[in-house]
């Protein structure tokens, strides 16, 4: 069917990718994508990584690594420990590694790497963004919104148990998927009328 066709080509975003100023890693609790940023880092992609996280507002606390191939210990107090730790791990130098460790969600990840970038005197011509596929159109509409003027292309790692190819097959699937459809109308509603200069008021659907 189609309209499974159009909302995968919105949620699913994937960019091939090229020589960037930046790397961005929204907060997360899955090995993946940080390894996957390494690997982008090492193949000389980008010279910076900025991982950006404290813990999910929800439930006060970094849970802990939730996926991925590989185990890595340690105590990890916020989701920048987690991810800074995978990075070194897998050949990335300390010093590449830029800091943001008190974000709560994702459009914080993208309000407080900006107050990164800024303080650190950067200019972001492009960056990457290296989120889970699922989160790839959420995650760049907040980046996009705090880096106006930066190409932001999204590269987030393969192999995720839910994808493009699959989504649709399984209630936790359309649950998760459908789910991001929704929170791209709600949380940039009000974000939307800001950008116009339009004061937001209650709506109720026609339908």
């Amino acid at each position: 069917m189609q309209w499974i066709q159009d909302l995968t080509d919105f949620i699913f975003l994937s960019d091939p990718p090229a020589k960037a100023d930046i790397l961005f890693i929204p907060g997360n609790g899955h090995a993946e994508p940080s390894e996957h940023a390494a690997q982008l880092y090492r193949e000389g992609y980008a010279d910076l990584i900025l991982p950006s996280g404290r813990y999910s507002k929800r439930i006060n606390a970094f849970s802990g690594q939730t996926s991925g191939s590989r185990t890595y210990s340690g105590s990890f107090v916020t989701e920048w420990d987690f991810m800074k730790t995978i990075l070194t791990e897998n050949s990335v130098p300390e010093n590449r590694i830029l800091r943001e460790d008190q974000a709560t969600f994702t459009y914080e990840n993208a309000i407080y790497s900006r107050m990164v970038t800024d303080a650190a005197g950067l200019t972001i011509r492009r960056a990457l963004l290296v989120c889970l596929p699922v989160h790839a159109r959420r995650a760049k509409m907040y980046y996009e919104t705090e880096f106006p003027e930066t190409e932001i292309l999204v590269c987030p790692p393969q192999g995720m148990p839910i994808g493009p190819d699959n989504w649709y097959t399984s209630e936790s699937g359309i649950h998760t998927v459908l789910g991001e459809v929704e929170r791209c109308g709600n949380q940039f509603h009000d974000i939307l009328c800001q950008i116009q200069n339009i004061t937001p008021t209650q709506h109720t659907s026609i339908f």
